[in-house]
């Protein structure tokens, strides 16, 4: 098992990528941390790993409130004795976030305080406790976009996940010789709840797929598939990396005729 002996700590795992992360980790023999403020839908993922014979637990966690990220990594080590692998997954995406002329101060702050903040918060709560296991991978969810502005504008979540990949970069550097492996996942469009309700306007969905070269979205596993590796020791000597799970996106970034 790829990740025996391992504890990971997953932030959004009550759908879409997170969930697929918890439920792929757990299989491949990691103790999971599920964290999510949706209390539901991260309960019904800590059952299904029970219930396939995983070890799971809940917790309760806003990434956008220190409080509540320092609990959730205390709640980590309380229940497995350490934390070896952090996945910080959770983000937003609200159909507000437009071009820069249009969106509001309100649904700016919003983004950034989930997606970019959230992350530091992580890092900041959950890289003691990496150290206090002796080391250890940090996942953080960026994504295509920052790399390359997008198709539809996205003003906040862009500039938020330009920032996640900066502060991995340098997160990296900082701890590379303490033993913490830290990289920046960057998705292509992924085909979860977030999106399909965006997509909801054909031509908002048209103007995305375009760009794909594979013709389509990427599915939640794919993504998850992409972040065990980075989580394991297969990946022990990536660190600081971009690591771009996009079918080609960023390969030929054109608009055909």
């Amino acid at each position: 098992m790829r990740l025996e002996n391992k504890v990971a700590l997953i932030t959004g795992a009550g759908s879409g990528i997170g969930r697929e992360a918890a439920l792929l980790f757990a299989r491949e023999g990691a103790s999971v941390v599920v964290a999510e403020v949706a209390d539901d839908a991260g309960k019904q993922t800590v059952a299904e790993i029970e219930k396939a014979g995983g070890r799971a637990h809940f917790v309760h966690a806003d990434v956008s409130r220190g409080d509540d990220v320092r609990a959730m990594v205390a709640e980590a080590e309380k229940t497995y004795g350490q934390l070896t692998v952090l996945f910080n997954n959770a983000g937003v995406f609200p159909d507000a976030d437009g071009s820069v002329l249009d969106t509001d101060e309100e649904t700016w702050d919003f983004v950034l305080r989930v997606n970019l903040k959230g992350i530091f918060l992580g890092c900041k709560y959950g890289i003691p406790a990496l150290l206090r296991a002796g080391g250890g991978s940090i996942v953080n969810t960026a994504s295509f976009v920052a790399l390359m502005g997008a198709a539809t504008p996205q003003i906040a979540y862009t500039a938020s996940k330009g920032g996640v990949l900066a502060l991995t970069r340098e997160i990296a550097i900082e701890f590379a010789r303490r033993g913490i492996r830290v990289n920046a996942l960057c998705p292509g469009p992924v085909d979860t709840p977030l999106l399909q309700e965006l997509f909801r306007d054909p031509e908002r969905r048209k103007r995305r797929i375009v760009h794909i070269p594979m013709g389509r979205l990427a599915r939640a596993d794919e993504v998850a598939k992409a972040a065990l590796f980075l989580a394991s020791d297969e990946s022990s000597y990536i660190n600081g990396a971009a690591f771009t799970v996009d079918g080609g996106i960023t390969a030929a970034y054109t608009t055909p005729e």
